[in-house]
């Protein structure tokens, strides 16, 4: 049966005129005339039997329809291009999509892929950042890495390392003070992890004490954008060392008491059921599994 589906170069011209707003803009962008422009996309109206412009004398302005359109539209032709990038890079190795948390991927996997290209020159490794669970079959991901309880339905969780976070800040907030008791810093703005709401309450309550405004303060979603934030004098923040190694070593950020706590969740691989016997992915993932262990063991992790 044939697919109720229109040319792509239609699609390519309204994605064009639409993130623009202007058949000219469309035009000198795909290097075409501003009428070819105009029968691409009132073609495209007419299969859709939809208005996607409103033409006035001072240019178009896309309808209701035509903003949606355009959304979907133009995740598609991404989505398109992705794929099709992915197929001219391989050039006879394979390919891995990494789902990855992205400071973790930033600070602790970047700087150890060169000997997983050493010891695999034939696969490439492309990296997306998600700070989020979601659904492996809903996406060409073939693997994440993951901060959590490890549980996610139609997975296979490989253990790397659990987070042993100090409290940071810069050297200015102290006032030429290098250490702090815990009461001290309970009394400095507290800034928050989003996705670990209970971080400062765990890190007190490992050192037997209760503060009432412990989940209070701004809140970040990444841990460079705490480190920023901390270094720049706006508060503590709970970060892991192997985060901010560089920060740490410069003096940018010092920790002003030197505890940590275990925390309960951890960083994973995860894997869908339906890969775990793909050659390639079982390469990265005995090699990640390695490197993961060897940090644990130099860092005196848990």
């Amino acid at each position: 049966m044939r697919r109720k589906i229109p040319t792509t170069a239609a699609l390519v011209a309204f994605e064009s005129a639409a993130r623009h707003e202007s058949f000219t803009k469309a035009a000198d962008e795909l290097s075409l005339t501003q009428s070819a422009i105009c029968r691409q996309i009132a073609a495209l109206e007419e299969f859709l039997g939809v208005e996607l412009f409103r033409r006035s004398r001072r240019g178009v302005k896309l309808t209701e329809a035509g903003l949606n359109y355009s959304r979907r539209v133009a995740a598609r032709l991404d989505a398109v291009e992705r794929d099709t990038l992915a197929v001219m890079g391989q050039q006879g190795g394979g390919t891995l999509e990494l789902a990855v948390v992205p400071t973790f991927a930033t600070q602790w996997l970047l700087p150890r892929l060169k000997d997983f290209k050493r010891l695999h020159p034939e696969v490439t490794v492309n990296l997306t950042n998600r700070t989020r669970p979601f659904l492996f079959a809903d996406t060409e991901f073939d693997a994440a890495l993951y901060f959590g309880d490890g549980v996610w339905s139609g997975t296979v969780a490989n253990f790397l390392m659990h987070e042993n976070p100090v409290p940071v800040c810069s050297p200015e907030l102290l006032g030429g003070r290098t250490e702090l008791s815990a009461a001290e810093i309970a009394g400095l703005p507290l800034m928050q992890q989003t996705t670990r709401p209970y971080a400062w309450r765990q890190w007190f309550g490992s050192l037997g004490m209760s503060v009432a405004h412990d989940m209070g303060g701004t809140r970040y979603e990444l841990f460079s954008m705490l480190a920023q934030a901390a270094m720049h004098g706006m508060g503590v923040a709970l970060i892991p060392p192997m985060l901010i190694q560089q920060e740490l070593a410069d003096g940018r950020l010092i920790v002003p008491m030197q505890h940590a706590y275990l925390s309960e969740n951890a960083y994973y691989l995860m894997i869908p059921e339906r890969k775990v016997e793909s050659v390639t992915l079982g390469a990265f993932r005995d090699w990640l599994v390695d490197e993961a262990a060897q940090y644990r063991a130099e860092a005196g992790l848990g």
